[in-house]
């Protein structure tokens, strides 16, 4: 089983380890448990991230909490569901304020921790495509000239062909030529495509050619 394709378990307590790993086996996912927070970090060295982490708050070394932070920091994609024998109100809060998304006490029903996982991997799963076809899109507009492109940025603010010709200092004609080749190289039906596009990748905050940000715009 590699680590990319399964729930990471990380707990000290090694019947617990053997527990979960068996209740998730037994519900189709892949498992691959780790005694501590430090032996986990130790196996991404390889590059793979698991579809989630189930991890205990306390444990001797780096605990779930501190495990957390570092998440946080580098891989704040791959969801975390905290479990503890020893929580508290104040410490759940903490945990899902800063990005956890779940925080599960012990004992805990089996269906419980199921529903959480299965959450947060099809959670995961949506927004990793969501990614993909932003970055598809990203792609799309970047193919784009110059040109091309101003005319596109003027045609989603709702400017006329002949406000965008009167604009560039060009002709109807000629910002029509354009648009159309704007439209075919986003893969947008019509002007709505085009602005549902432009706001999505404001929203991820994409650098594209023409962003003064990105480097030397291409010509």
């Amino acid at each position: 089983m590699t680590l990319a394709s399964a729930v990471a378990i990380i707990d000290d307590d090694e019947p617990v380890r053997d527990s979960l790993s068996l209740m998730l086996s037994n519900h189709g996912f892949g498992v691959c448990s780790f005694a501590s927070a430090e032996q986990f970090i130790a196996a991404l060295n390889g590059g793979e991230l698991p579809i989630c982490i189930v991890c205990d708050i306390r444990m001797p070394g780096l605990s779930g909490l501190e495990l957390q932070k570092m998440l946080a920091k580098k891989w704040p994609m791959v969801p975390l569901v905290l479990i503890t024998g020893h929580g508290d109100v104040e410490m759940a809060v903490a945990a899902l304020k800063a990005g956890a998304h779940d925080f599960i006490e012990k004992p805990f029903s089996p269906d419980r921790l199921i529903e959480s996982i299965s959450s947060a991997v099809g959670q995961t799963a949506q927004r990793r495509l969501q990614d993909q076809e932003v970055a598809r899109l990203a792609t799309r507009v970047n193919e784009l000239s110059d040109r091309q492109r101003q005319v596109m940025d003027l045609a989603v603010k709702g400017l006329s062909n002949k406000e965008i010709a009167q604009t560039l200092k060009i002709s109807p004609r000629t910002v029509e030529t354009y648009r159309a080749w704007v439209m075919e190289k986003t893969g947008a039906r019509n002007i709505a495509d085009l602005v549902r596009i432009a706001v999505r990748l404001e929203e991820m905050m994409l650098p594209t050619k023409s962003d003064p940000n990105s480097g030397t715009e291409r010509t």
